[in-house]
Protein backbone atom coordinates (compact mmCIF):
# COMPACT_ATOMS: atom_id res chain seq x y z
CA UNK A 1 0.00 0.00 0.00
CA UNK A 2 1.55 3.29 -1.04
CA UNK A 3 2.46 5.59 1.97
CA UNK A 4 1.27 9.25 0.83
CA UNK A 5 2.29 12.07 2.82
CA UNK A 6 -0.11 14.84 4.35
CA UNK A 7 -1.89 15.77 1.56
CA UNK A 8 -3.16 19.16 2.99
CA UNK A 9 -0.04 20.03 4.12
CA UNK A 10 1.69 19.69 0.90
CA UNK A 11 -2.07 21.99 -0.42
CA UNK A 12 -1.63 24.48 1.58
CA UNK A 13 1.57 25.46 0.71
CA UNK A 14 0.85 25.19 -3.32
CA UNK A 15 -2.56 27.46 -2.66
CA UNK A 16 0.13 29.50 -0.97
CA UNK A 17 2.11 29.80 -4.22
CA UNK A 18 -0.28 30.00 -6.39
CA UNK A 19 -1.85 32.33 -4.44
CA UNK A 20 1.25 34.27 -4.81
CA UNK A 21 1.31 34.22 -8.79
CA UNK A 22 -2.17 35.12 -9.39
CA UNK A 23 -1.73 38.84 -6.99
CA UNK A 24 -2.27 42.10 -8.43
CA UNK A 25 -3.08 39.89 -12.00
CA UNK A 26 -4.79 42.89 -14.14
CA UNK A 27 -7.59 42.43 -16.81
CA UNK A 28 -5.04 42.71 -19.56
CA UNK A 29 -2.62 40.38 -18.43
CA UNK A 30 -5.83 38.02 -19.24
CA UNK A 31 -5.02 38.07 -22.88
CA UNK A 32 -1.35 36.74 -22.27
CA UNK A 33 -0.08 33.31 -23.40
CA UNK A 34 0.96 30.34 -21.11
CA UNK A 35 3.27 27.13 -21.55
CA UNK A 36 -0.11 25.53 -22.36
CA UNK A 37 -0.83 25.60 -26.20
CA UNK A 38 -4.18 27.38 -26.87
CA UNK A 39 -4.30 28.38 -23.56
CA UNK A 40 -4.05 32.44 -22.65
CA UNK A 41 -4.08 33.15 -19.08
CA UNK A 42 -7.97 33.30 -18.65
CA UNK A 43 -8.10 29.75 -19.92
CA UNK A 44 -5.59 28.58 -17.58
CA UNK A 45 -7.18 30.45 -14.75
CA UNK A 46 -10.35 29.38 -15.65
CA UNK A 47 -9.30 25.20 -15.41
CA UNK A 48 -7.56 26.29 -12.25
CA UNK A 49 -11.05 27.20 -10.81
CA UNK A 50 -12.60 24.01 -11.95
CA UNK A 51 -9.90 21.91 -10.36
CA UNK A 52 -10.51 23.70 -7.03
CA UNK A 53 -14.19 23.20 -7.21
CA UNK A 54 -13.33 19.31 -7.76
CA UNK A 55 -11.58 19.71 -5.08
CA UNK A 56 -13.71 21.20 -3.08
CA UNK A 57 -16.02 18.14 -3.90
CA UNK A 58 -13.89 15.97 -2.83
CA UNK A 59 -13.92 17.06 0.67
CA UNK A 60 -17.75 18.10 1.39
CA UNK A 61 -19.35 15.48 -0.74
CA UNK A 62 -16.82 12.42 -0.64
CA UNK A 63 -16.58 12.35 -4.61
CA UNK A 64 -15.67 13.88 -7.50
CA UNK A 65 -17.65 14.33 -10.68
CA UNK A 66 -15.91 13.67 -13.97
CA UNK A 67 -17.45 16.92 -15.66
CA UNK A 68 -17.12 19.82 -14.36
CA UNK A 69 -20.34 22.31 -13.39
CA UNK A 70 -21.25 25.24 -15.90
CA UNK A 71 -19.12 28.07 -14.92
CA UNK A 72 -20.86 31.28 -13.74
CA UNK A 73 -20.91 34.01 -16.13
CA UNK A 74 -19.29 36.79 -14.48
CA UNK A 75 -16.75 34.37 -13.62
CA UNK A 76 -15.76 33.95 -17.26
CA UNK A 77 -14.49 37.63 -18.23
CA UNK A 78 -12.68 37.62 -14.54
CA UNK A 79 -11.56 34.63 -13.16
CA UNK A 80 -9.25 36.01 -10.25
CA UNK A 81 -11.21 36.90 -7.63
CA UNK A 82 -13.53 33.48 -8.11
CA UNK A 83 -9.85 31.70 -7.56
CA UNK A 84 -8.83 33.57 -4.55
CA UNK A 85 -12.05 33.08 -2.54
CA UNK A 86 -12.14 29.42 -3.58
CA UNK A 87 -8.54 28.96 -2.46
CA UNK A 88 -9.15 29.66 1.07
CA UNK A 89 -12.46 28.28 1.30
CA UNK A 90 -10.73 24.72 -0.01
CA UNK A 91 -7.76 25.45 2.66
CA UNK A 92 -10.65 25.98 5.02
CA UNK A 93 -12.32 22.71 4.69
CA UNK A 94 -9.47 20.35 4.24
CA UNK A 95 -8.38 21.44 7.12
CA UNK A 96 -12.03 21.18 9.02
CA UNK A 97 -11.87 17.70 7.21
CA UNK A 98 -12.80 14.83 9.19
CA UNK A 99 -9.36 12.99 9.83
CA UNK A 100 -10.87 9.86 9.12
CA UNK A 101 -12.02 9.59 5.60
CA UNK A 102 -10.03 7.05 4.21
CA UNK A 103 -11.61 7.53 0.35
CA UNK A 104 -12.76 9.97 -2.39
CA UNK A 105 -14.84 8.79 -4.84
CA UNK A 106 -13.38 9.71 -8.38
CA UNK A 107 -15.64 9.33 -11.65
CA UNK A 108 -17.02 6.69 -9.40
CA UNK A 109 -14.25 4.88 -8.43
CA UNK A 110 -12.54 5.21 -4.66
CA UNK A 111 -8.79 7.00 -4.49
CA UNK A 112 -6.93 7.68 -1.09
CA UNK A 113 -7.88 10.69 0.27
CA UNK A 114 -4.82 11.47 0.82
CA UNK A 115 -3.38 10.80 -2.86
CA UNK A 116 -6.63 13.26 -3.62
CA UNK A 117 -4.87 16.08 -1.50
CA UNK A 118 -1.45 15.12 -3.12
CA UNK A 119 -2.73 15.66 -6.77
CA UNK A 120 -4.73 18.55 -6.16
CA UNK A 121 -0.87 20.15 -4.34
CA UNK A 122 1.13 19.06 -7.52
CA UNK A 123 -1.55 20.78 -9.99
CA UNK A 124 -1.84 23.72 -8.01
CA UNK A 125 1.67 24.40 -7.50
CA UNK A 126 2.62 23.58 -11.38
CA UNK A 127 0.11 25.86 -12.34
CA UNK A 128 1.24 28.60 -10.19
CA UNK A 129 4.64 27.70 -12.21
CA UNK A 130 2.55 28.39 -15.19
CA UNK A 131 1.11 31.88 -14.15
CA UNK A 132 4.38 33.21 -13.45
CA UNK A 133 5.90 32.35 -16.47
CA UNK A 134 2.41 33.83 -18.29
CA UNK A 135 3.44 37.15 -16.91
CA UNK A 136 7.41 36.82 -17.08
CA UNK A 137 8.31 35.95 -13.76
CA UNK A 138 11.09 33.33 -14.88
CA UNK A 139 12.79 33.88 -11.19
CA UNK A 140 9.57 32.66 -9.37
CA UNK A 141 9.93 28.51 -9.97
CA UNK A 142 8.01 26.23 -7.35
CA UNK A 143 9.70 26.85 -3.70
CA UNK A 144 12.57 24.09 -3.67
CA UNK A 145 10.74 21.96 -0.77
CA UNK A 146 7.46 21.68 -1.82
CA UNK A 147 9.12 20.77 -4.88
CA UNK A 148 11.32 17.95 -3.31
CA UNK A 149 8.44 16.87 -1.88
CA UNK A 150 5.91 16.98 -4.90
CA UNK A 151 8.95 15.04 -6.70
CA UNK A 152 8.53 12.06 -4.94
CA UNK A 153 4.41 11.64 -5.16
CA UNK A 154 4.55 12.55 -9.18
CA UNK A 155 5.82 9.39 -10.41
CA UNK A 156 2.72 7.48 -8.27
CA UNK A 157 0.43 10.00 -10.10
CA UNK A 158 1.82 10.84 -13.26
CA UNK A 159 3.85 7.81 -15.10
CA UNK A 160 7.41 8.59 -16.18
CA UNK A 161 7.09 6.62 -19.61
CA UNK A 162 4.72 5.34 -21.72
CA UNK A 163 0.98 6.88 -23.01
CA UNK A 164 0.64 10.19 -21.30
CA UNK A 165 -0.74 12.38 -24.44
CA UNK A 166 -3.00 14.06 -23.87
CA UNK A 167 -2.94 15.01 -20.33
CA UNK A 168 1.25 15.12 -20.67
CA UNK A 169 3.69 16.01 -21.99
CA UNK A 170 6.99 13.55 -22.43
CA UNK A 171 9.41 14.21 -19.33
CA UNK A 172 12.13 17.21 -20.40
CA UNK A 173 15.71 16.05 -19.81
CA UNK A 174 17.51 18.27 -17.05
CA UNK A 175 20.59 17.78 -15.29
CA UNK A 176 19.84 15.72 -11.64
CA UNK A 177 21.75 18.78 -9.88
CA UNK A 178 19.01 20.86 -10.97
CA UNK A 179 16.91 22.31 -8.41
CA UNK A 180 13.70 20.57 -7.51
CA UNK A 181 11.40 23.33 -9.12
CA UNK A 182 13.09 22.87 -12.41
CA UNK A 183 12.73 19.22 -11.98
CA UNK A 184 9.54 19.51 -10.88
CA UNK A 185 8.27 21.26 -14.14
CA UNK A 186 10.22 19.10 -16.82
CA UNK A 187 8.90 15.41 -15.37
CA UNK A 188 5.11 17.25 -16.16
CA UNK A 189 6.71 18.12 -19.48
CA UNK A 190 7.82 21.97 -19.26
CA UNK A 191 11.21 23.69 -20.33
CA UNK A 192 12.54 25.34 -17.27
CA UNK A 193 14.73 27.22 -19.53
CA UNK A 194 11.85 28.90 -21.35
CA UNK A 195 7.77 29.17 -21.88
CA UNK A 196 7.76 26.37 -24.64
CA UNK A 197 4.31 25.27 -25.20
CA UNK A 198 3.10 22.54 -23.69
CA UNK A 199 0.02 19.83 -25.33
CA UNK A 200 -3.66 20.90 -24.35
CA UNK A 201 -4.80 19.20 -21.28
CA UNK A 202 -7.05 17.41 -20.17
CA UNK A 203 -9.63 17.84 -17.12
CA UNK A 204 -9.88 14.62 -15.28
CA UNK A 205 -9.41 15.31 -11.69
CA UNK A 206 -7.46 14.18 -9.39
CA UNK A 207 -4.82 14.03 -12.28
CA UNK A 208 -2.32 17.33 -12.89
CA UNK A 209 -3.17 18.24 -16.81
CA UNK A 210 -0.40 18.85 -18.79
CA UNK A 211 -1.04 22.69 -18.79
Amino acid sequence: MTAWPDGTELLERALGFALGAVRDVTRAELERPTPCRGWDLRALLRHLNESLTALREAVDDGAVALLPAPEPREEAADPVPALRARACGLLAAWSAADPGRRAVAVGGCPLATRAVTCAGALEIAVHGWDVHRARGRPERPVPAPLAAELLRVAPLLVPAAGERAPLFAPPRRVSASAPPGDRLVAYLGRDPDRAVLCPAPGAAPGATPEA
